[in-house]
């Protein structure tokens, strides 16, 4: 079980391809991952940017960040995993 005290960051991206790819990747070699969308065109606590200009001016690419977390002890394999596949 993967919880905040155990896992580790082993990727960050913003291409919905790459992440795709990194998950096929982690599940087919039965490494347990977990992953978080931010999105970076919504509005924070303490800034609220798109609530002036929308996303005029956004790369559209660039919106959702997808960061990748792996349990410390497979971090060491999920890492060469990936790097090795880029």
């Amino acid at each position: 079980m993967i919880t905040i005290f155990n896992r580790r960051e082993v990727a960050i991206t913003y291409s919905m391809d790459e992440q795709a790819r990194i998950r096929e990747l982690l599940s087919a070699n039965g490494i347990d991952y977990r992953y978080k969308v931010m999105d970076r065109t919504s509005p924070s606590v303490l800034t609220s940017n798109r609530a002036r200009t929308g996303t005029f001016g956004y790369n559209m690419n660039y919106t959702n960040e997808y960061i990748f977390y792996v349990h410390k002890k497979d971090y060491q394999a999920a890492k060469a995993l990936i790097d090795r596949r880029r």
